[in-house]
């Protein structure tokens, strides 16, 4: 495996310990990138169980069959290139019938950071890129910047950053990129520098950590197919399937919880009615009513899991979905 795609799984304990895979069952890992959690999942799975990866990154993937044949040949697995906005798709071409256990570990990988060229870190100077998957998404981090109106970069660095410096950036953006384009990770850095008061930037990190993690969402529509994907990922999970979803920011922890709470929620009658009118039956029961965080003793081997929020639910079978509803209403012969 290629340097660039060894990295430290997030909350590896405690993704195992609630998707608790099974000899046999099918796992599926939405965002593999370099497999640290698919390997684990696919040693509790192998032989006879089916381990897949879905990742848009073609790098990640050829990483992830390497590392599979070297730590786990007895396994059997299929890696999908793609997003997981598009799991219906995949798991219709690849033909899985059903999936036991989902893991999708949000955000940008580890690699993405460390690979500079790929244009995600402020802390290397590269073109501003940020696509996951270039053959896919045409437009750049570097296009958002130069063609967006003063307007919509305030909104995607509020929306997406929860910047609160967004109106002095967009303004100097636009001021910058009369002159010349803003091309480089390192030109927008020194524009958000220049936005943003010394005394702000003292403190809090980075001062272009909000700018650019806004950018990645926007460029990728991170939010859409998460939406997306989580749902898809509740229809084809079999009965039992456990739906695990780690995340780094409160914009996509927020999709996560509406997205179980929606699905989980029964009978939305009023209390006072004896019988169900409404016929919602719920699809899962939501296994973390907060999420899970990372012990002090993970975060001070792997600052990147400082962020990490994980929420879990379980795919109901129709018997238990229905024990969780009123009567329903039947009208008079």
């Amino acid at each position: 495996m290629t340097d660039e795609y060894r990295h430290v799984p997030v909350m590896l304990a405690e993704v195992l310990r609630e998707l608790d895979p099974q000899p046999g069952e099918t796992v599926c890992d939405c965002t593999l990138g370099g497999a640290g959690h698919s390997v684990e999942l696919a040693r509790r799975v192998a032989p006879d169980g089916l381990s897949i990866g879905i990742d848009q990154d073609d790098a990640a993937l050829a990483a992830a069959s390497e590392r599979f044949s070297r730590e786990v040949p007895e396994a059997t697995h299929r890696f999908l290139k793609g997003n997981f906005a598009d799991l219906d798709d995949l798991l219709v071409e690849a033909q899985i019938p059903g999936v036991d256990c989902f893991l999708f570990d949000l955000g940008v990988s580890s690699p993405q950071l460390d690979f500079p060229e790929r244009g995600f870190s402020y802390n290397e100077d590269a073109p501003l890129d940020m696509r996951m998957d270039s053959d896919k998404h045409t437009q750049t981090a570097a296009e958002v910047i130069n063609n967006y109106t003063e307007t919509d970069l305030i909104r995607i660095l509020r929306m997406y950053g929860d910047e609160r410096f967004a109106s002095r950036i967009a303004r100097e953006v636009v001021t910058t990129r009369q002159k010349a384009p803003i091309e480089t990770t390192f030109q927008l850095v020194d524009v958000i520098k220049r936005a943003i008061p010394a005394a702000a930037r003292r403190h809090g990190g980075h001062p272009a950590r909000k700018t650019f993690q806004a950018l990645r969402i926007e460029v990728n529509h991170e939010l859409d197919a998460l939406d997306s994907g989580l749902r898809a990922a509740v229809r084809w999970a079999n009965p039992g399937g456990r739906i695990c979803v780690i995340s780094y920011h409160s914009l996509e922890d927020r999709i996560v919880k509406h997205v179980f709470s929606e699905l989980s929620q029964g009978c939305t009658c009023p209390p006072d009615l004896p019988v169900c009118v409404c016929g919602n039956v719920p699809i899962v029961e939501v296994r973390t009513r907060k999420p899970l965080v990372a012990t002090d003793e993970e975060v001070a081997r792997n600052p990147r899991a400082r962020s990490a929020l994980t929420r879990v639910a379980v795919k109901l079978d129709a018997a238990d979905a229905r024990n969780k509803v009123r009567p329903v209403e039947r009208p008079f012969a």
